[in-house]
């Protein structure tokens, strides 16, 4: 009997807010006691021109009175404005002020009370509806560098959803503009808080190989057909992590040995291996299903503006050189090199 989703135990997906809430508030609160101090001074320049109809005498704390009555619209009339020149005052320049004043708390209040209690409920059901979307579970150094690289390469940050123990790490998710979930990527309840199932892609990024390995395990058992990359440092670990269920494994120690040994063979080597890896690079490698009008084709005539460099054939890898790339099949996966600045083929 499969389980229902469970959100309780979870917080709803985050995005971050341009300014922090306590610069928001400080600075509405400082624009409006520096209007309410303004008049305050003014009216206390021109206190000639008022009447305190209690005691006839108008003292600065008369002043403050008057003022804050006044710019809240209470108006007791035990203070009265009896010059040309405090009505002309209070009609002309305080009544903009009041007017001003007002809209601030009104919009302090919209903003505190009802806009933010609104974006919650709305990221809540963007979580509801989550579909599509990319989840990267861990943002060490390799997953920060992932989602960089997928938002170069054009992706909505939008459509990535980071998962995180570390707020602070997480807090980097959201300045990049992704949606930020914090929790152990290794227990179910947090999977499927990011609808994991219905997600296009996830990447593993842990930071090590056995809380690596055992999320993939568990990502495998909650989506059994989502593609699943991992990366891990230890090469005994690789056939580990393709055993749970991995698509991909990614040893960047042993990319790194790539690049250092590209380097002794040819200077120019290792830079066109970093060209091809980064989406700065001038050139870019892509992986597309065979389309209808590519069968029958040979790989470099169906690559048109790239280069073809691959086929695989289900469990088969086929090199441009060999005879299987000359006549392409249906639900064959096509790899090829495409210079940057031409679009990428659906």
């Amino acid at each position: 009997m499969s389980r229902k989703p469970s959100l309780v135990r979870q917080s709803p997906l985050k995005r971050a807010i341009n300014v922090p809430v306590w610069a928001d508030v400080s600075i509405r609160l400082g624009a409006a006691f520096a209007l309410i101090f303004f008049v305050v001074l003014v009216h206390w320049s021109d206190r000639n021109g008022l009447v305190d109809h209690h005691d006839g005498h108008v003292s600065f704390l008369d002043v403050v009175y008057f003022t804050m009555i006044s710019v809240t619209t209470t108006g007791f009339g035990d203070i009265a404005p009896i010059s040309e020149r405090a009505r002309l005052f209070e009609a002309l320049i305080v009544t903009p002020i009041r007017f001003a004043v007002i809209f601030i708390f009104v919009g302090t209040a919209y903003e505190f009370v009802f806009k933010r209690n609104w974006e919650k409920w709305r990221m809540a059901r963007i979580q509801e509806r989550l579909e599509g979307h990319i989840v990267v579970l861990g943002y060490g150094v390799s997953g920060a560098e992932a989602v960089d690289e997928l938002i170069e390469r054009g992706t909505d940050p939008q459509r990535i959803v980071v998962v995180e123990p570390s707020g602070a790490r997480l807090a980097l998710a959201e300045e990049a503009g992704c949606n930020v979930l914090e929790g152990d990527a290794s227990r179910d309840e947090t999977l499927e808080a990011v609808r994991i199932s219905r997600a296009s892609n996830v990447l593993v990024s842990a930071g090590r190989d056995d809380t690596s390995i055992l999320i993939v395990l568990t990502v495998r058992h909650l989506a059994p057909d989502v593609p699943i990359t991992a990366v891990v440092r230890a090469d005994d670990n690789e056939i580990l992590a393709r055993q749970a269920g991995a698509d991909n494994v990614i040893n960047p120690v042993r990319f790194t040995g790539l690049l250092l040994a590209g380097s002794a063979a040819g200077k120019h080597i290792s830079e066109y291996l970093s060209d091809l890896a980064s989406a700065s690079g001038r050139v870019q490698l892509y992986e597309r299903i065979a389309r209808p009008e590519d069968i029958g084709k040979s790989l470099e005539e169906a690559a048109g503006a790239g280069k073809g460099m691959r086929i695989y054939r289900g469990e088969d890898c086929i090199g441009f050189w060999e005879d299987g790339a000359k006549a392409i099949q249906p639900g064959d996966v096509i790899v090829e090199i495409r210079p940057s600045d031409i679009p990428q083929p659906s």
